[in-house]
């Protein structure tokens, strides 16, 4: 196998890692036989979940880290570094590769490809201390897990969940990001998310399809009718149901690019850990993105009253999620279960190739 062969089957895998909404941010140029260079960017402009670039910047870091474990199969050794004075927007990631005898394969190389997000109702059987320990471990010694576990303190997450999500669902800006990364009557979706992966029952996924037609429909059915049955079925009983709600945080917190970077790949070790362990997960990250707007005091809606119930929201998350030491930089809940039947895809490797 030539080192343009190997470098391809790396990447082939690489593409699988998670991002926001299945945007898949990056671009691959290959520079050399041992060169690759990742042309990232973000989604600040028209993503109201990304309005400081942060969520692109750990969808980055899981790629760069899936390279990395990628690579060890081929007995090779993948070094990242940011290109000097390439824009936060638009950052350049060099990555070298060169072989290393005391690499071995990486028993998550398997899990690449399977790794995805699981929005339905999973097991509610605790964690063992095994599995435990497996998941601290992946993600040490820079960041530590927060478990949220037990009745009491699930439901307690599961409602935070329940009412942050009508900020997501009342908001036109929120309207414009769903009505452009759902693919409807779809199973499987190589660039959005397909709606039969959101976690609804085919009544409600009917009367959503036929409500995001236009923010006016949407809007006006959200007068008459409310939110309450999607934000039931994609957040309270979901949240009730798994084994616990996890924060991972920093013991220092992040203050640029290189932080969130480097908590995009502990979240991919996370990750791709709990599904090698044959666990499932789903990200929850609004109340942090939101937590951080009030704390940043900045705007990101025109709706009168949202900024004002995100604040409410924020306090009522200090106590479940930012209590204690460390940052909070990722958010979600696992449990046992299946693989989720429809899921987001990847776009095929020759279309995220830059050709020179």
């Amino acid at each position: 196998m030539t080192p343009h062969d190997t470098l391809l089957r790396i990447l082939d895998l690489a593409r699988w890692a998670p991002s926001g909404d299945n945007t898949q941010p990056w671009r691959f140029e290959l520079a050399g036989p041992d060169h690759v260079v990742v042309h990232a960017s973000d989604t600040r402009a028209d993503t109201v979940y990304d309005l400081d670039g942060h969520p692109s910047q750990i969808s980055v870091g899981a790629l760069l880290e899936t390279m990395a474990i990628a690579a060890s199969a081929h007995g090779l050794r993948a070094d990242a570094q940011r290109r000097p004075g390439s824009p936060d927007e638009q950052p350049l990631f060099d990555v070298r590769f060169s072989a290393d005898a005391g690499i071995a394969p990486s028993p998550l190389v398997e899990a690449i490809t399977r790794r995805s997000v699981q929005r339905r109702p999973m097991s509610a059987r605790p964690l063992s201390g095994d599995e435990k320990r497996a998941l601290e471990a992946a993600v040490a010694p820079a960041y530590t897990l927060h478990w949220i576990e037990g009745f009491g303190p699930k439901l307690a997450t599961a409602r935070l969940m329940y009412d942050n999500a009508r900020l997501r669902l009342t908001m036109p800006e929120a309207y414009q990001v769903h009505a452009r990364i759902i693919e409807w009557n779809a199973r499987t979706s190589r660039d959005r998310v397909p709606d039969q992966a959101l976690g609804v029952d085919p009544g409600t996924l009917k009367l959503m399809k036929w409500a995001m037609v236009s923010w006016d429909r949407l809007s006006t059915m959200n007068r008459l009718m409310g939110t309450w049955a999607p934000r039931l079925q994609m957040d309270l009983v979901p949240g009730l149901a798994c084994a616990a709600h996890f924060v991972l945080k920093a013991r220092n917190a992040p203050r640029g690019i290189d932080d969130y970077v480097d908590a995009g790949r502990a979240v991919q070790r996370f990750w791709l850990t709990l599904t090698h362990l044959g666990l499932v997960m789903q990200p929850e990250m609004t109340p942090l993105i939101f937590s951080k707007y009030v704390l940043d005091k900045r705007k990101f809606t025109s709706t009168p009253g949202l900024f004002e119930a995100a604040e409410r929201l924020r306090a009522r998350a200090q106590e479940l999620i930012y209590a204690g030491p460390g940052t909070p930089v990722y958010m979600g809940r696992l449990g046992a279960g299946p693989l989720p039947r429809a899921r987001s895809e990847r776009r095929p490797l020759e279309e995220l190739l830059i050709r020179r």
